[in-house]
């Protein structure tokens, strides 16, 4: 039996698809939702009292080890994107509701030097920068990391079949679930549609969330060349929800980028022309 939990974590619906003992899934949705929030309070960018807004602040410099994991993982990523996924770019944010687009490029100019994980090292249980402006922002990246986590929390608890979603960072456990993909054009139209089986699918898309400066709309997405992607939507398929989420959001920006790793790669362009790239399986 189908077993459906619903809340909100990190700003966005989430939902749970558990399916077997009503009891089993109760407490195993309580034990991901529990999760789910703590990670949410600690590392949230705009709570001033999260972990992560000390962080920034350089209020503390001691990190546990669910820290250094996390912090360590963002970094690797960088490394392996060459800096297009960059969870430095925090550093810029906090200006685009208060100044003009004018304003907005002399902050941009003057932070591109502090942006890059370069800034910042992990040590065996501190955080060090070598300046007072690097902002670390981990956005997207604890919400798919809290997807992962999920799946280790439900397939813990004795649960063999389950479909997550976390504001369309999702993964398919047991059985097979057909996932569709949003027309850029037309949010309430599905485009196309994927089935997913123990896999993890995230979309990064321009028309999900944006920021309007001066009348100008920007991708909610942000690159160090540039503001604002061709490509209006990536859907990346592979084994865990952190990597596809690094890839699609990389790939908004760079959308030729070479990619490491076993995935599968849709790209949707402003004309609605469907892109596969390093496909795993034939869709």
């Amino acid at each position: 039996m189908r077993h459906i939990y619903r809340f909100s974590v990190m700003t966005t619906p989430c939902e749970l698809h558990l399916f077997g003992d009503r009891g089993r899934a109760d407490g195993v949705a309580r034990r991901v939702l529990r999760g789910s929030k703590g990670l949410e309070l600690k590392y949230n960018f705009y709570n001033p009292d999260s972990l992560l807004s000390k962080i920034n602040r350089r209020e503390v410099s001691r990190v546990d080890q669910e820290s250094r994991e996390i912090l360590r993982l963002a970094k690797g990523y960088s490394v392996r994107t060459n800096g297009v996924f960059d969870i430095t770019m925090g550093t810029l944010k906090g200006i685009e509701r208060s100044k003009s687009s004018i304003e907005l490029e002399r902050f941009r100019e003057k932070m591109l030097p502090f942006i890059g994980v370069e800034h910042f090292k992990i040590g065996r249980n501190r955080i060090e920068f070598d300046n007072p402006y690097t902002k670390i922002d981990l956005g997207g990246f604890v919400k798919e990391y809290a997807v992962d986590r999920a799946v280790k929390i439900i397939k813990r608890g004795g649960i063999d079949e389950a479909l997550i979603n976390f504001g369309g960072d999702i993964y398919a456990m047991g059985r097979e679930f057909h996932i569709g993909i949003k027309n850029p054009n037309r949010r309430d139209e599905i485009i196309t549609t994927i089935p997913l089986k123990d896999m993890a699918l995230t979309t990064s898309a321009s028309y999900e969330r944006y920021s309007e400066v001066d009348g100008e709309i920007f991708s909610h997405i942000r690159g160090k060349s540039t503001l604002q992607s061709e490509i209006v939507s990536t859907t990346v398929i592979s084994k865990s929800a952190v990597e596809s989420g690094v890839f699609s959001t990389a790939l908004m920006v760079e959308p030729d980028m070479d990619l490491d790793i076993s995935a599968s790669i849709l790209l949707i362009r402003r004309d609605l022309k469907l892109i596969w790239r390093s496909s795993i399986y034939r869709y």
